[in-house]
């Protein structure tokens, strides 16, 4: 069975697009491939600096017939008096068939003509020849530009084709205005080992025609080649290499034939903090560092590169590198003496000229925000006098390394250096810590804050930030969030149900809104309604997302639509999500199933009637002397039962005794709905009728201390 090859030869592209487009292809050219009704064995995709190629095998040479059934006009537009008209010809000399080979079918929207047509497949050079335009400019990425003097834009200009179906050519053209390229058979090699080009006899040929030139075409192998010659120079030097996914990611994007160089630097840089060598060599470098052993944070005075270049070099490329590393350790050297020369609260009046935002002022404004709302949590949290001065202190200090040299310099060490200035200059090791703790988590990173100190803080940072911004009518929307406002509010919601801090949401935003719009004269009501709906629906997404809670469960806990539920959510949040795990572990162990058709009808049938949510107490809501079958006086005695199980189940957050209370009363109400001495809930007397309506209601109140159950899908 056939095999097609395409290469597209460009200048090097950017890692982070070779990265995206191989993602793109692997899931772009499949899904075109189906809606042309082809069929492969395998579609491999493999990316370069120079290239970007994908090789499609078995491969069937042509389409598979197919019959198609094609609409046409209205019947009654068609034929007359049962006679063809000429919008009954017109259609089926379009179709080229005969107007006999007509058909009247009904359809919804009445009767319409049809024909059947047999259409033949195509062969697969053709079909090919027409998507890989398609499949090139369907790329997306940041930044395409405009290459030539046409309108095609690409993330680099492209300069060669390879276009194989076996052994044949398949002549396509990427036309940019004069600039036109044309498919061949002839690749290139790597720039400094195999300059010459080569020549690919045929689609399967690739991968070592081209490794035969110096270029390994597979991502995955070179990723594999770097890690084990990285770690075979360690083992030379008795150390070991951290390899961070990122950055081997990033230089395998970078290199056709990987190489590994080994630098070495002088020790006296050693003494810089190990974050500080790290972010040189990782982040701006592209080094890997050396740690004396696994799991330690001592550096030995090495480094390791990835060369593109001739390996037989490598010396020479060591020493390039190595001055370069050494000039950027310097810088350092000389930024971390000079930012320790004072304390790190001498830096504050530095934060008044740097800006937060436009409308919102300096740094230094938004650190007495901080410092004004992380007393607030404080508050709410009762916390005594030695740990609100710590909270303080740290909110206080939070932003003052960010006017320090050394992050100016190196702006991924905010929080790092804030935490080591912190301790240079006498600060307590809980305040220094939190400074560096209340940006977690950052990036990627997961990691949550562990001291109160920072937890606090990094609220109190992301609270700030997220009603200011909101404040400004800047509000998230689509993909759009250049405040990263979304994972600001995830941060609150995660550091809240990490650390089990019992904070009040709800009161807090309320604080804060009314503190914006005192200066900034805005609206108060629509401010903090938009902060609310931003909120519940993080809340619902971390639930589903990462808790894995399904999707009605949420809805049950969180109400559709429903205010006293939500007002609980936002007061609440650790209730929230105690509650969703709990029904997510009774659907699990088959324990929501014993008592969800009971509950679930009572919630129904109440619904029916007047009874506020909110009571609990049967005594004052329900007649004894209306009860006309033991099973109402059953049920009510059991109600009654349940009141204390309920109210203890609330303080406690113990929902586990609820639904065993629940589960005890499901026999007597299922007597009451079909036993021998079942009732008619809707009977003809209003009173006895609302009697009853409140029986249930009562018992749809009990269960809806854990949730809506009417919300709840069975056996989802």
């Amino acid at each position: 069975m056939p095999a097609f090859l395409l290469e597209v030869g460009t200048e090097e592209l950017p890692a982070s697009f070779l990265r995206d487009a191989i993602v793109q292809w692997r899931s772009l050219i499949p899904q075109s491939l189906l809606a042309n009704s082809l069929t492969s064995d395998a579609v491999e995709v493999y990316g370069t600096p120079r290239r970007l190629a994908v090789l499609i095998t078995g491969l069937p040479s042509q389409q598979p017939d197919r019959e198609e059934e094609i609409k046409g006009p209205p019947a009654q537009a068609a034929f007359k008096d049962g006679k063809p008209t000429p919008a009954a010809a017109g259609f089926a000399k379009k179709q080229g068939v005969e107007v006999d080979a007509l058909q009247v079918r009904p359809t919804d929207k009445g009767e319409f003509v049809f024909v059947k047509k047999s259409i033949p497949g195509r062969p697969v050079a053709e079909i090919l020849t027409e998507l890989v335009p398609q499949w090139i400019s369907g790329l997306e990425g940041k930044r395409l530009m405009r290459w030539g003097d046409g309108d095609v834009r690409f993330s680099r200009p492209i300069r060669w084709l390879v276009a194989l179906l076996d052994e044949a050519l398949l002549p396509i053209e990427l036309v940019n205005a004069s600039k036109v390229v044309k498919s061949d058979r002839i690749s290139r090699g790597h720039r400094v080992l195999h300059p010459e080009t080569v020549t690919i006899s045929q689609a399967t040929d690739y991968v070592t025609t081209l490794r035969s030139a110096y270029v390994i075409v597979d991502a995955d192998e070179r990723a594999n080649i770097i890690q084990e010659q990285v770690h075979a120079s360690v083992q030379k030097l008795n150390g070991y290499a951290e390899i961070y996914p990122d950055l081997l990611e990033e230089v395998t994007n970078l290199v056709e034939y990987p190489s590994t160089v080994m630098g070495k630097f002088e020790a006296q840089f050693l003494t810089l903090p190990t974050e500080v060598i790290t972010t040189v060599m990782v982040s701006h470098q592209r080094y890997f560092p050396v740690f004396k052993a696994a799991n330690s944070k001592e550096l030995l005075p090495y480094f390791i590169t990835i060369s593109n270049g001739n390996p037989s070099k490598a010396d020479i490329i060591a020493v390039g590198n190595e001055r370069v590393i050494r000039a950027r350790l310097a810088d350092g050297q000389f930024f971390y003496k000079t930012d320790l020369a004072k304390p790190l609260e001498s830096y504050l009046p530095q934060l008044e000229k740097v800006t937060f935002q436009e409308d919102l002022g300096s740094l230094r404004l938004k650190v007495d925000r901080i410092v004004k709302i992380a007393e607030q949590i404080t508050n709410q949290l009762q916390l005594a006098e030695n740990q609100r001065q710590n909270i303080l202190r740290a909110a206080l200090l939070c932003k003052a390394d960010l006017v320090t040299q050394m992050v100016y310099e190196f702006p991924e060490l905010q929080g790092v250096m804030g935490e080591k200035y912190a301790l240079a200059s006498g600060e307590t090791a809980e305040v220094a810590r939190a400074i560096f703790e209340h940006y977690l988590p950052r990036g990627a990173d997961d990691i949550l804050p562990e001291t109160l100190t920072g937890q606090v803080v990094g609220l109190a940072d992301r609270l700030d930030t997220l009603v200011s911004i909101f404040g400004l009518g800047l509000i998230p929307s689509g993909s759009s969030d250049p405040f990263a406002l979304r994972r600001a509010a995830n941060a609150v919601i995660n550091i809240t149900w990490s650390a089990n801090l019992p904070i009040n949401l709800a009161s807090l935003l309320e604080q804060i809104a009314t503190d914006f719009v005192t200066v900034h004269n805005k609206d108060l009501a629509q401010l903090i309604t938009a902060l609310r709906e931003f909120f519940l629906q993080r809340i619902r997404t971390l639930l589903q997302e990462e808790k894995q809670i399904d999707y009605d469960l949420v809805n049950a806990v969180l109400g559709e639509n429903d205010p006293e539920y939500t007002e609980r959510a936002l007061k609440d949040l650790l209730d929230v999500r105690d509650r969703a795990l709990y029904l997510q572990q009774i659907r699990q162990d088959g324990t929501l199933d014993r008592i969800y058709e009971t509950v679930n009808r009572s919630t129904r049938l109440a619904a029916q009637g007047d009874l506020d949510t909110q009571q609990l107490e049967p005594t004052a809501l329900v007649q004894k002397e209306l009860f006309q079958k033991s099973s109402e006086e059953a049920f009510y005695n059991a109600i009654v039962e349940l009141v204390p199980q309920t109210q203890t189940a609330q303080q406690s957050r113990n929902y586990q005794l609820l639904v065993a209370s629940l589960g005890k009363i499901t026999p007597t109400v299922s007597k009451f709905f079909d036993g021998p001495e079942s009732v008619l809930v809707m009977d003809s007397n209003p009173e006895i009728k609302r009697n009853r309506l409140n029986l249930l209601g009562l018992l749809r109140n009990h269960a809806r201390v854990l949730a809506d159950f009417g919300a709840i899908v069975k056996n989802l």
